[in-house]
């Protein structure tokens, strides 16, 4: 479009950067039984975040009546999985014979490499709230076919907040403020699960990854 004012007044130019943000909207799935997540990751304007390739989100959902989480045991290859819950229980099992609980505050690692099989449930004594997440980490090409393998970590490094405001992030994969999870991980991979009250400011770095806040009270 033309100015067509005969006089129109200066304007300086400056060079500077400009702050994006997308908002991306989740598409609702049912995965085994009728399990509702939203899934965040692939899109078509959006396939990965970094490593990440797939990002289920889950709850919170009232599991105290009825069965909860049914999602029957089946395959995955060349990839791994990263859960851990806000709040809740799953039980997951594997072909590799793995039984594990993961609760709130801890990460379970599923490396699928040239093929397992895993299920998941609620298990039979359990809160009545579920809420939580599932990532998929796409292995780089040297990793795809090794051996499948799974591991549990409950001792996620946990860092408060200066000001003493009750503040504090989790760290569930790569590195945030110099601390890192003992979670071995083939891809390139960041992720952090925080809790903060409202309107708190957190610095989060540049580097592609994954982050997840609630508010102290929610």
């Amino acid at each position: 479009m033309s100015n067509l004012d005969p006089r129109p007044a200066a304007v300086s130019l400056q060079a500077g950067v400009v702050h994006a943000v997308d908002v991306l909207e989740a598409r609702k799935a049912a995965i085994g039984d009728g399990t509702e997540v939203r899934r965040l990751l692939p899109q078509r304007v959006l396939r990965t975040i970094g490593a990440w390739c797939f990002l289920d989100h889950y709850g919170p959902d009232d599991t105290s009546a009825g069965p909860g989480m049914r999602v029957p045991p089946h395959p995955h290859i060349g990839l791994q999985t990263a859960s851990w819950l806000f709040d809740g229980a799953v039980l997951h099992r594997d072909s590799l014979g793995t039984e594990q609980l993961i609760r709130p505050g801890e990460l379970n690692l599923m490396t699928s490499g040239r093929g397992i099989a895993h299920s998941e449930e609620s298990p039979a004594v359990r809160p009545g709230l579920l809420h939580g997440v599932q990532l998929w980490i796409a292995l780089p090409a040297a990793y795809q076919f090794t051996e499948p393998d799974f591991a549990h970590h409950a001792d996620l490094p946990v860092i408060e907040a200066t000001g003493g405001d009750g503040a504090t992030v989790t760290v569930v994969a790569g590195e945030h403020d110099r601390r890192r999870p003992r979670a071995h991980r083939a891809g390139n991979a960041r992720a952090s699960s925080g809790r903060s009250p409202v309107n708190h400011r957190v610095s989060i770095g540049p580097e592609p990854a994954l982050h997840s806040w609630r508010d102290s009270a929610g």
